[in-house]
């Protein structure tokens, strides 16, 4: 706590400093109703300015109840729906613990959060100091954070990490010569490693992709083959009756490319369908551009896997293939 406020006060570097401790599998209860396995979050009045707490009713603490630590309580949507079922939740009680805490405001639904364990839904937030009546917070009891925000031109964070780690040096009592006794972790170690799996899962949708193309591809040709040569004698009386080469040769090719976009088309009306799936996260988003994409890559299958077995057609002598039958 006393490196926080030496942050909070002498940060110039920073946007929002909070100080925050946690306690999972914490039960809430409403008259006959409760709710287990919630992630309670002891938080100071600066944590609104650090990370986004989207309000849908009510409110969020004002100074003086976070400076007060009196006991009121912002609760996750599902928390909500769970003690207070066709109700609206502001100014009701929420008890924690034996001790009784008013609902000041409910979040928005947020869904599953990729690195979250458990639900953002299922948060609750309460003053840190009425945490503190609760839960010990220190070495032997509930561990606790400090978040620092810095500012859109400090390009890197580099002018923040540096000041916070000199005040921390500093209140720590840390000579030049020792080494920092603790760690200041970015978030955007995580979203490399994040983007890092997405990355490898980019590539080896890819080459999934290409091989499944591939096989498409050969088994559109191997169709078209099929269908000269069982329709060789018709091509024979075509072109006896004056069809020019190009005239078959589009026939053919028309026939595969119409074939392979029916089969890209069955494709395209799956993904739709699943947009329609509502989803938390990792939304599948369908556009224009996807579309176009999709029919784009299945003429151009359909045309590669085509041309040969149309050339061939083409090009058969008309008595030859007369007498096929």
């Amino acid at each position: 706590m006393q490196e926080y406020r030496q942050l909070e006060r002498n940060s110039p570097a920073a946007t929002g400093v909070a100080f925050f401790a946690t306690r999972n599998n914490t039960t809430l209860k409403h008259l006959n109703s409760s709710i287990s396995d919630i992630t309670l979050n002891g938080i100071t009045f600066g944590y609104k300015d650090v990370l986004d707490l989207p309000i849908a009713q009510g409110r969020y603490f004002v100074h003086q109840e976070a400076a007060g630590a009196r006991n009121v309580i912002i609760i996750g949507h599902s928390v909500a729906e769970a003690l207070f079922v066709n109700q609206n939740p502001i100014g009701k009680q929420v008890k924690i613990r034996g001790l009784n805490f008013i609902v000041a405001g409910v979040l928005k639904k947020q869904g599953k959060a990729i690195l979250e364990m458990a639900h953002i839904d299922e948060h609750a937030y309460i003053p840190y100091g009425a945490f503190r009546k609760m839960f010990q917070v220190g070495p032997r009891g509930v561990s606790a954070t400090i978040l620092i925000k810095g500012r859109e031109e400090d390009a890197g964070l580099l002018e923040l990490e540096s000041e916070a780690q000199g005040m921390l040096r500093k209140v720590r009592g840390l000579r030049p010569k020792d080494k920092d006794n603790f760690a200041l972790n970015r978030t955007e170690m995580v979203v490399k490693v994040v983007a890092g799996f997405f990355d490898a899962l980019n590539k080896g949708g890819w080459i999934i992709g290409a091989f499944t193309l591939l096989v498409g591809g050969f088994g559109i040709a191997n169709i078209m083959f099929v269908s000269v040569k069982e329709r060789t004698d018709i091509i024979g009386i075509q072109k006896s009756l004056g069809a020019k080469n190009y005239f078959i040769l589009f026939q053919f090719l028309f026939e595969s490319i119409f074939l392979s976009v029916i089969g890209g088309g069955i494709g395209i009306l799956l993904v739709f369908l699943l947009t329609l799936i509502p989803q938390d996260e990792m939304e599948i988003v369908f556009s224009l551009h996807n579309l176009m994409i999709g029919f784009g890559v299945s003429t151009v299958i359909g045309m590669l896997s085509g041309v040969i077995p149309a050339v061939l057609a083409s090009n058969l002598d008309p008595v030859v293939a007369i007498r096929s039958k």
